[in-house]
């Protein structure tokens, strides 16, 4: 190809003026949400589908719905709920990163839209240009997936809530500097002499994780 084009006098295309994508992801976290289906498979080989969404700001998981037939009605629905949990903190938000998957129909963008939200896609196989989204996927394969057993819908849909309110109140981040989610929003706690505390630990999930 470069050759045809070098042939025929066509220089390379210059660079572009606006910001990278790594760029854009930067300046606007606080405004963009993102949204991505993980699949569980049953004990009884029955394939369920949840929808999660991310905050790209705090970090912040939600658990958006859970089901068995992902149709583009359920997922339409499922995110006006999601909205409807945000309450006014939705207004926040400018941006929802999503992949190209035939489940976000026209109805699913149209209710982002109606609340002002830009929906932006991502390109086809390209999972990292909605890498967080894609990181607590596979967070949740790693740490919850792959080391239970799901009976079923209702079971899933108990197990994800209870780990999503540890992962966003309780467990450290790297890329939030050690904060919780929950602390990325309302800043870090006072600090305190350690030596004045016990060390407790509390099982979270059975023993499947622990807060201390």
């Amino acid at each position: 190809m470069w050759e045809i084009l070098h042939a025929a006098g066509i220089d390379p295309a210059p660079p572009r003026s606006g910001p990278t994508w790594k760029q854009f992801l930067t300046a606007q976290a606080h405004g963009i949400l993102a949204i991505d289906f993980v699949h569980v498979d049953t004990i009884g080989l029955k394939r369920l589908y949840a929808l999660i969404l991310i905050e790209h700001g705090t970090r912040q998981a939600h658990l958006a719905g859970v089901t068995a037939n992902p149709t583009g009605e359920c997922t339409t629905q499922s995110a006006r709920n999601v909205l409807m949990n945000l309450a006014e903190r939705g207004k926040e938000f400018k941006f929802l990163i999503r992949d190209r998957d035939t489940k976000f129909t026209d109805g699913f963008d149209t209710v982002f839209a109606d609340e002002g939200i830009r929906v932006l896609k991502s390109p086809l196989r390209a999972p990292r240009a909605n890498a967080i989204c894609e990181g607590v996927i596979g967070e949740l394969r790693r740490e919850l997936h792959d080391r239970m057993l799901v009976v079923n819908e209702e079971h899933l849909r108990r197990t994800l809530t209870t780990y999503l309110v540890h992962r966003n109140e309780a467990r450290p981040h790297r890329g939030l500097g050690q904060l919780t989610p929950v602390q990325a929003e309302t800043g870090p706690p006072a600090p305190v002499n350690l030596a004045d505390y016990r060390i407790r630990r509390k099982a979270v999930l059975g023993g499947l994780t622990h807060e201390y």
